[in-house]
């Protein structure tokens, strides 16, 4: 096998570099192990509970929030149009529903797509 591939791969800059942070960098080369999308809706997860737990009031950001989460785990799952549809409204149903006792004026019906 020849190594010099994987001795040029880390001398040459990448096509991002110019767009990251020195810790974006130096995190790329464990991002590229990663498999799969689980990490990613974990991380979703983590951040749309702290848009309710900083933000609750931001219905805008946690509708948001919660359609890029549905898309990704529709992506996942490899969901048809129809179900992911019905994984949003049911999640929306959820906040409207927690959001809603928590802070009623936040959380109306604006969250149609």
């Amino acid at each position: 096998m020849n190594d010099s591939h994987a001795d040029n791969s880390k001398k040459e800059p990448n096509f991002y570099d110019s767009a990251m942070s020195e810790a974006e960098r130096l995190l790329l080369p464990q991002a590229r192990k990663v498999e799969g999308l689980d990490e990613e809706i974990a991380l979703l997860r983590v951040k749309l509970a702290t848009v309710l737990a900083e933000h609750p009031e931001d219905t805008e950001l946690v509708l948001k929030s919660v359609g890029v989460l549905t898309r990704v785990i529709a992506t996942r799952y490899r969901l048809s149009q129809k179900a992911e549809q019905d994984l949003y409204q049911s999640v929306l149903g959820v906040l409207r529903g927690i959001g809603g006792a928590m802070f009623p004026e936040g959380f109306g019906d604006s969250g149609e797509r």
